[in-house]
């Protein structure tokens, strides 16, 4: 299998593309953000290009290791008939960036281009609302060999993006995926959505055309159209080629150069790009590719996890992060940003636990208040009753308490069933409110049982 994909994201701007419209076009009542321009009336001439949006563009092609073009850009006019396209032709730059690579995926060019309007053919409408909000077009090589590979290679895409700040992130992509197998013809599917959606529709696809192949039947070269509902793709037309769209430069817009002290600017004031902060919290820390992956995975817990990793020693700050910050930021369906948790909570929680004036039992039950709530961990410690870490005599005394009140429990565990044990922790952590070292509590409970043979 050889695939390589068309991804369309719209860019975070105040104004379209090629005049004043405001681009929340989810937010406004249907074909009321809209004006000549972006309605292509007969006369109306496009204002110069949105000035964010290149910016936004080159930062997002730096990040993706672009080079820049130092020669002329220019908008070309790509011409296709479609309802959601008044003027008959969807307006894009030619290369802005190119040769780039995200973790071994060559990235081809980068455009920027006008989104067209919002066609919804069962209702028989269209909503010019969205039609010229500024969208950034990433093709990459047919380098991914797998739904798996296309899958990965999205979610760290979708990270790019949402770093760099100037794009709106996957609930506005839109991708076209190529896919052929065995060296034949490629088929293009249009309509997918999500990075579910590119997954589902590469695995349907690849199971169509080897199934084709098998029986000696040619594959077409043609555009498909990938019905979420059902995941499966469906035939459209036979694929267009680049001579089909009647390219034109757009004679009402000026050519642009990105000039080279522009460029330097926005590369000096980019965030440095998820995939090479991975890296470098891989080296610099000495932290797993797993834990640095989970760090980096927004920008804002990237930001925290250096801060910590200051005070704290890095591998057990990024333990507790992955683990238990993570689980209790997706419990609440929050990121991090959005859970109020500052910095100086999590290093005196780590410093709490490493000073062993809690157990891993209470900083789990610490760290789960922690959202929204300004209180320091040692306070909500002190409120919840959890500060100190009982003596090995306690837990001893409580071991032995928690077997004699539980012969139905000890049966079970002599009988081979492994959740008794759990059972027999649990209720020594109970008797000991949780001030016990649970790893400790197991061995002891352990060791007890085995003098009960």
């Amino acid at each position: 299998m050889m695939c390589g994909l068309e991804i369309h994201v719209q860019l975070e701007t105040e104004s379209k593309l090629f005049c004043t419209c405001h681009t929340n076009y989810q937010e406004a009542a249907p074909n009321t953000n809209v004006c000549y321009v972006c309605l292509n009336q007969p006369g109306a001439k496009p204002y110069p290009p949105n000035q964010v949006a290149l910016d936004g563009a080159i930062m997002i092609a730096l990040m993706l290791g672009c080079k820049i073009s130092p020669d002329v850009t220019y908008f070309m006019r790509k011409h296709y008939d479609y309802p959601d396209l008044s003027s008959g032709y969807q307006r894009t730059s030619i290369p802005i960036g190119y040769e780039g690579d995200l973790n071994g995926v060559r990235i081809r060019e980068v455009h920027l281009e006008e989104d067209p309007a919002q066609y919804k053919p069962d209702l028989g409408i269209v909503d010019f609302n969205r039609s010229g909000i500024p969208l950034i077009e990433i093709v990459t090589e047919p380098d991914m060999t797998s739904p798996e590979e296309a899958r990965k290679f999205l979610r760290e895409l979708i990270r790019v993006l949402e770093y760099s700040g100037s794009a709106r992130g996957e609930g506005t992509m839109r991708a076209d995926v190529n896919i052929s197998m065995e060296g034949g013809k490629r088929a293009e599917i249009k309509n997918v959505n999500s990075i579910k959606g590119a997954y589902k529709a590469l695995q349907f696809e690849m199971v169509r055309q080897k199934n084709l192949i098998k029986r000696g039947i040619e594959i077409k070269q043609e555009t498909r159209a990938f019905m979420e509902s059902q995941m499966i793709t469906v035939p459209m037309r036979l694929k267009e080629e680049a001579e089909d769209y009647r390219y034109i430069p757009d004679p009402d817009l000026p050519p642009m150069i990105a000039e080279e002290g522009r460029v330097e600017a926005i590369r000096e004031e980019m965030p440095e790009p998820a995939h090479i902060k991975t890296e470098r919290f891989v080296e610099e820390y000495g932290i797993k590719k797993d834990h640095a992956q989970v760090m980096t995975s927004e920008l804002e817990l990237a930001d925290a996890f250096e801060e910590v990793a200051r005070e704290v020693d890095p591998e057990f700050a990024a333990l507790w992060m992955r683990d238990e910050l993570k689980r209790v930021l997706y419990y609440n369906k929050l990121n991090y940003r959005e859970s109020e948790i500052t910095t100086a909570q999590l290093v005196e929680l780590l410093r709490m636990l490493q000073d062993k004036k809690i157990t891993t039992k209470a900083g789990q039950r610490i760290i789960e208040q922690l959202p929204h709530n300004p209180k320091m961990p040692g306070l909500i410690a002190e409120e919840m009753g959890l500060v100190g870490v009982v003596e090995d005599d306690t837990v001893l005394a409580a071991v032995k308490q928690a077997v004699d009140e539980n012969p139905e429990a000890v049966s079970d565990y002599f009988e081979g069933k492994s959740k008794a044990l759990n059972f027999l922790v649990g209720q020594v952590m109970r008797l000991t409110r949780g001030k016990a070292d649970p790893s400790k509590t197991n061995q002891m409970v352990v060791e007890e049982l085995k003098t009960r043979e």
